[in-house]
């Protein structure tokens, strides 16, 4: 991995771990298109400008977590059902559906129940006066929608927001409560990943990871607050047609290239 293939990779992270169009599914069609092959140093990289995206979120929202403990306890319910099914089936997932076709049809597919959810959101009320306010039950139903998104290409900011959504909330605050809910998910996932991969790390690759992250941080915290403002004039649907046509123009791409599905 060179260092601009790095910057790209970080700046595709960084605007997308947060909008409901899948970082990891970007992130596999970019990795096609560079030719860049999945080795453990990738993975690691992977890893760490996921980190980095998050301390974006902890930045913006640190607040938050000092008002009180209520909100504590309801992400850690929400995110009990993907911490049990992600580490019970995610290297099975990684190893069978990390494709660009699985991650084509999820975009399509998750774009079209996003112009559907926009429709039925416009005008929703909510439930709660404030996302700390969520039921246990609620947040639990979100958690179980999150593991959707286990699947490349589905986006766990799409599934947590729908199921935000289906909880109560309206659209900002679904989407606040997505950027919250992506601190433990992430920081379990990513965790767990680099204690296993950090032994593979080469002196000579230490300046990448620390642009990779520094970028990913840079570009997730402009993403965050425009995504804020771009929901509350537009609503999801410009993103519904967005992963139709993406995931559309790489099936194509993919058939008249005879892209393989697996990564060497």
């Amino acid at each position: 991995m060179s260092l601009l293939q790095a910057i790209l990779v970080a700046i595709i992270e960084g605007l997308t771990e947060f909008l409901p169009v899948s970082s990891t599914g970007h992130m596999i069609l970019a990795s096609y298109i560079m030719q860049i092959h999945t080795i453990e140093f990738v993975k690691t990289f992977e890893i760490v400008i996921q980190l980095g995206a998050i301390m974006a979120v902890v930045y913006l929202y640190y607040k938050r977590f000092l008002v009180g403990f209520s909100i504590y306890l309801k992400l850690g319910v929400a995110f009990l059902p993907t911490g049990l099914i992600g580490f019970l089936a995610y290297k099975s997932i990684k190893a069978y559906l990390f494709n660009p076709v699985t991650v084509s049809v999820s975009l399509i597919t998750g774009g079209v129940l996003l112009i559907v959810l926009d429709k039925w959101s416009e005008k929703k009320n909510s439930a709660y006066a404030d996302i700390a306010d969520i039921s246990f039950k609620d947040a639990l139903k979100i958690g179980f929608i999150q593991c959707v998104s286990m699947i490349p290409g589905v986006s766990r900011a799409a599934a947590t927001i729908f199921g935000g959504i289906l909880a109560g909330f309206n659209r900002v605050q679904a989407a606040e409560f997505s950027f919250l809910l992506a601190i433990p998910t992430m920081f379990a996932a990513s965790g767990l990943d680099l204690l296993q991969s950090y032994d593979t790390i080469q002196a000579d690759q230490i300046n990448l990871l620390l642009v990779g992250g520094a970028v990913a941080f840079i570009v997730a915290l402009l993403a965050v607050k425009a995504f804020v403002s771009f929901l509350t004039r537009y609503g999801f649907r410009h993103f519904g047609y967005y992963r139709i046509i993406l995931g559309c123009l790489f099936l194509v791409y993919a058939y008249y290239s005879g892209m393989q599905l697996t990564v060497d």
